[in-house]
């Protein structure tokens, strides 16, 4: 009884740990022969931070992760629009953590390797598979060797390789590349000062010109490491080429149309200035699928799901998909009764998130105020009520599951402290 599964990210890694919580034998196929710390901030939800808490992470995710206190939206004039606590601090049980992608994944790939042994396979990708009697046989191919290397045998395969996933491309070789809404965005971090709270997501401008900025950690001079990114959209038939995680970006495509933004709580321009490298990334997701689950295999992830890096919720729904599969695994064996049974779980409430983030979630705020004060306000009241912005809030909570008084009187979906 062994789960094979694709990719050794943050969806990978999750359902590794969670295997093992449950006591189902698992190995994890890498592509890359060395998983480094790439990739810049995140921020993990209550909803997900609780599934790492049950898999006994806490004092972990404090040492390389900050619990975020708060969520600000502003205005491109610098004033305030609307502001909530976040975590514990809203009335959470569990808090939201901002926190370099690259360290959750250095730290999710040792505790698989501390708590499970030597599980996991780098620089071997799943380029093919068949199903054999009642299990499935994977095809192993070596980057560096440019040629298969090996075969596997378990009871399913379970799809963690990305946005770029190469198994769902063999599902569905139609679907071409990744969707793209017309935003790019540059991403950076810089040492620079406490803002706000010094624990503060904060949101500035509106879709088409948009800066994002949160620290991820504090520095010994008592300032913060923020993460930012730059959004700007462009004209649909703009050449935003194709994906590379590691292009560098240029300031003089985009700093420009930020230059008048130094507000009294953070000066932007110098925030852009100071950051070590800046890279370029196009803002895209997948479309929603009808189905995951194809024979003795399921996607999982950004494999069955990338959404845009709105509402702070793609790592965090990769989590979710984990511990459900991970629990209906357990309720059903490794076979396919649990993955439909995750995919029913999981399927139709993650493209309905994957939709609204396409129709900017939460920050739809900000264009709102944009389009009824361009020239900024006197009193936000005015413009929109206090009502209409926690609406916009509270709706965003329920599609992506993180209602408070609903995530706190539910049961954890695998109970049982790892370790």
């Amino acid at each position: 009884m062994t789960v094979l599964i694709s990719g050794a990210g943050i969806a990978g890694l999750s359902l590794g740990l969670s295997l093992h919580q449950i006591g189902v034998p698992f190995r994890i196929f890498e592509a890359v022969r060395e998983i480094r710390p790439l990739g810049v901030g995140i921020n993990l939800q209550p909803h997900a931070v609780r599934e790492l808490f049950e898999l006994g992470l806490e004092a972990e995710l404090d040492k390389i992760g900050l619990r975020t206190r708060e969520v600000a939206y502003f205005s491109a004039h610098g004033q305030k629009i609307w502001s909530e606590p976040r975590g514990q601090l809203a009335g959470y049980n569990w808090p939201q953590f901002s926190i370099h992608r690259g360290k959750l994944q250095n730290l999710l790939l040792s505790e698989v390797l501390r708590r499970a042994g030597p599980v996991v396979t780098q620089g071997a990708a799943i380029t093919n598979w068949r199903e054999v009697g009642q299990g499935i046989e994977v095809t192993l191919s070596g980057r560096a060797e440019g040629r298969e290397i090996g075969t596997a045998r378990g009871d399913v395969l379970i799809a963690c390789d990305g946005i770029n996933s190469a198994a769902r491309a063999r599902l569905f070789p139609g679907e071409g590349g990744a969707h793209w809404g017309g935003t790019l965005m540059w991403r950076g971090v810089t040492r620079g000062p406490r803002f706000l709270t010094g624990r503060t997501v904060a949101m500035t401008g509106r879709k088409d010109t948009k800066f994002v900025a949160y620290p991820i950690a504090d520095t010994q001079e008592g300032g913060s490491l923020i993460n930012w990114i730059a959004d700007r959209q462009l004209p649909k038939d703009s050449d935003w080429r194709p994906q590379d995680w590691n292009r560098q970006g240029n300031l003089d495509d985009f700093l420009p149309a930020f230059e008048g933004w130094s507000f009294d709580w953070l000066d932007i321009p110098a925030v852009i200035r100071g950051a070590e490298a800046v890279y370029e990334y196009p803002m895209v997701d997948r479309e929603p699928l009808k189905r995951w689950r194809h024979g003795r295999m399921t996607l999982m992830g950004d494999a069955a799901h990338a959404m845009y890096p709105i509402g702070s919720n793609g790592a965090s729904q990769a989590i979710l998909d984990a511990r459900v599969l991970a629990r209906e695994i357990r309720a059903h064996g490794p076979g396919i009764g649990a993955l439909d049974a995750y995919e029913d779980a999981r399927r139709e409430k993650v493209n309905a998130l994957v939709l609204t983030n396409r129709g900017d979630g939460p920050d739809r705020i900000l264009d709102i105020v944009a389009e009824r004060a361009p020239d900024g306000f006197a009193d936000i009241e005015e413009v929109m009520p206090l009502t209409e912005r926690q609406n916009f809030a509270d709706g965003y909570k329920t599609v992506a599951g993180m209602d408070i008084a609903a995530l706190n009187a539910a049961a954890p979906l695998i109970s049982g402290t790892g370790g």
